[in-house]
């Protein structure tokens, strides 16, 4: 029975971006359900038919049901071990995993004033202290991870992996905004951006019609 992936709007959705992403870029075959967001009751119903959370995305493997990204994304590594979402060496997955974690439950400045949105015109916002402090934390992160790892791949841990899913909505996020990154950081963005699934979803996202205002204030 193939896996379902609920997700919501690819213009908006950085969190369904994350699993979605793990997914095509490992090459793991599943159905994508669309709903979009914020328009109206019958589909909010229809989240809640796959999930009581009421949000997206949520990953349907048979009588199994997940939801959260980073949830889904460590049962995608368990169920495809062969995918290698997470490194093999346990320091080195430590280090992944701790990332990650920092990328889910962090940089809440950066997420509420420069939302996902693959329509926007690129121009820069003036960013409050915190957002500043969040850019220079991610990009200290990913100058750490390439020269750290750099020597077996272009990507966070060499190959893509779990951490780059994570943190691919922010590559979205800096370029919308036109946030400053050089060195090893703006080469890792070139190399997200480059990356097929990536693209994919960007495509996707641009010939999306709906609009969603509460969105569009940036």
């Amino acid at each position: 029975m193939a896996l379902k992936l609920v997700i919501g709007n690819k213009n908006y959705s950085s969190w369904s971006m994350r699993p979605w992403l793990a997914l095509r870029a490992s090459g793991i075959a599943f159905e994508e359900i669309f709903i979009p967001l914020y328009t109206g009751e019958a589909d909010k119903q229809r989240i809640l038919d796959f999930t009581h959370s009421g949000k997206v995305p949520t990953l349907i493997d048979g009588d199994v049901t997940i939801w959260d990204s980073l949830s889904i994304i460590e049962y995608v590594a368990e169920r495809f071990p062969q995918a290698r979402l997470w490194p093999e060496d346990r320091a080195s997955r430590a280090h992944a995993r701790s990332i990650s974690a920092e990328m889910h439950s962090g940089f809440v400045a950066l997420r509420n004033e420069c939302g996902m949105n693959l329509h926007r015109p690129v121009r820069a916002i003036a960013l409050s202290a915190d957002a500043c402090a969040n850019v220079a934390r991610i990009q200290q992160i990913w100058n750490e991870c390439r020269d750290r790892y750099g020597k077996f791949g272009p990507f966070l841990f060499g190959q893509f992996g779990a951490a780059d899913a994570m943190f691919a909505p922010v590559v979205h996020r800096f370029r919308t905004y036109a946030i400053p990154v050089a060195g090893e950081a703006r080469t890792y963005m070139e190399t997200m951006m480059a990356l097929p699934a990536f693209q994919e979803w960007t495509r996707a996202g641009l010939a999306e019609s709906l609009v969603i205002e509460r969105f569009e204030n940036v």
